[in-house]
């Protein structure tokens, strides 16, 4: 089957190997269209399967296809989805269910609410600071250093760093 970018025809090829300086646009109320010259204007049309001259790769070439197709209906693909969301919200209802200070879950996210609106409240008054935000840039960029150079550069930095976290994981999840 032949595609478009496969059909040649003489007049095909000269309309490829013009220069650029022959196909202008012209502008007026109408939709801006590309005017080719006379000499460009396709004479017969005849479907010979080679491509233009000048191309070296086929658009229909398969040896790499781009996409992969897997038959499947709609259906299958929902109730997949649907089983996954359910056994999400099953998990999610089954961890509340096992908590016994629910009331302390909502203040705990009650009080992470607040913290990160009054960090925002406070990370906008400095920015408003002239030279401040410039400043605190640097010292971001000289800890980030200092960071680097202390724990990754070196084995011994990076062993100490896993160690480190490692120990706050136990701290955190009370293993310690």
């Amino acid at each position: 089957m032949a595609t478009a970018s496969s059909v040649s025809s003489p007049s095909m090829e000269r309309i490829m190997s013009l220069p650029h300086s022959s196909m202008r646009l012209r502008h007026s109320n109408a939709p801006s269209l590309l005017h080719l010259s006379p000499q460009a204007a396709p004479s017969s049309f005849s479907s010979s399967l080679r491509p233009p001259s000048g191309f070296r790769h086929h658009i229909d070439s398969k040896r790499f296809p781009i996409f992969k197709i897997r038959a499947s209906s709609e259906e299958e693909e929902n109730s997949e989805s649907l089983a996954r969301i359910r056994k999400v919200f099953s998990n999610v209802k089954d961890k509340w269910d096992e908590l016994e200070k629910k009331p302390t879950v909502f203040l705990y996210g009650g009080s992470a609410v607040l913290g990160l609106w009054f960090s925002s409240i406070l990370i906008d008054a400095l920015d408003s600071i002239p030279m401040l935000p410039k400043f605190l840039e640097l010292v971001g960029f000289g800890y980030f250093g200092w960071f680097v150079y202390t724990y990754l550069l070196f084995k011994s930095g990076r062993d100490e760093l896993g160690s480190n976290i490692q120990a706050l994981k136990k701290k955190i999840t009370g293993e310690e």
